[in-house]
């Protein structure tokens, strides 16, 4: 998230969602598709590149504004929503760079000034990722799916209760063990695998606590840039890693806009007043 000045109230900033080459493509999505809050969308152009960007309030978007809601996670969520609805729209028509969530300028004369400013860089990125997708990959270590160990496998003849406690603790920590080390494995080979097809790699913390959504811990969290004609190709890939594995599995999402391959905005410092 970044926010690039405060204004008075009453006063309205420029958000910008996402940045692409100038064309009708963009254009005729900014009369489609409405941005945060409903408000309208509309483009702002300069040396040959096209950011979609609207109008929001100052009070609640400038740096005490933002804050606020940031820390409501309902509000979050729907900021989120109508963020990545814009971009994925965009995307959907032409090669775009997302921009971070709550990403605004004072104006859109200085949106235009960062576009001419950065040119270089968003050209490059640009044709870059054209043509690609983001794929991402999470492997999960959930012991809890393995097959538990059997007591009669575990005890001995004539062991007391104590014993055969102790022995079926140390048999469901090596149940354990070997999930962790299997996901880690995983992670290996699909690193082995997807290294001749995906462009580019890169890995994320992984998630913990509300954003992880799925059973088990996230071991590895992961984005694949992938040619967009290879993108079931590598998904059925990833998803297949996982089988006959116990206590392992595999989510794969996408394909997205290249989120984690696009230069933020903000990268060059900010803008003042």
């Amino acid at each position: 998230m970044s926010t690039r000045t405060e204004t008075p109230d009453g006063a309205r900033l420029t958000y910008v969602y996402a940045v692409g080459r100038e064309g009708p493509a963009l254009h005729g999505l900014a009369s489609r598709l409405p941005g945060v809050d409903g408000r309208p969308l509309y483009p702002v152009t300069a040396g040959g590149l096209c950011a979609l960007v609207s109008r929001v309030p100052a009070d609640t978007f400038g740096a005490q504004g933002l804050s606020a809601q940031l820390e409501d996670l309902a509000r979050l969520e729907t900021l989120a929503r109508a963020h990545h609805a814009v971009v994925d729209g965009a995307f959907a028509e032409t090669s775009v760079l997302p921009m971070r969530l709550a990403t605004v300028y004072l104006d859109d004369a200085r949106v235009a000034d960062m576009l001419l400013r950065r040119r270089g860089d968003f050209e490059g990125l640009l044709g870059r990722l054209e043509g690609h997708v983001e794929l991402g990959m999470k492997v999960y270590a959930d012991p809890r799916t393995a097959e538990a160990p059997a007591p009669a496998a575990v005890t001995s003849a004539g062991a007391g209760p104590g014993r055969a406690y102790l022995q079926q603790r140390r048999a469901t920590r090596r149940r354990d063990q070997d999930a962790y080390r299997a996901a880690s494995d995983l992670v290996v080979r699909a690193g082995e695998l997807t290294r001749d097809v995906v462009a580019s790699r890169v890995v994320h913390r992984p998630q913990q606590g509300q954003l992880a959504s799925h059973s088990g811990v996230n071991v590895a969290n992961e984005a694949y840039l992938v040619p967009r004609a290879r993108t079931e190709e590598l998904r059925r890939t990833l998803t297949g890693l996982a089988d006959g594995v116990p206590g392992v599995s595999v989510e794969v999402t996408g394909p997205w806009a290249p989120y984690s391959f696009a230069t933020p905005v903000d990268s060059d410092g900010g803008e003042g007043p």
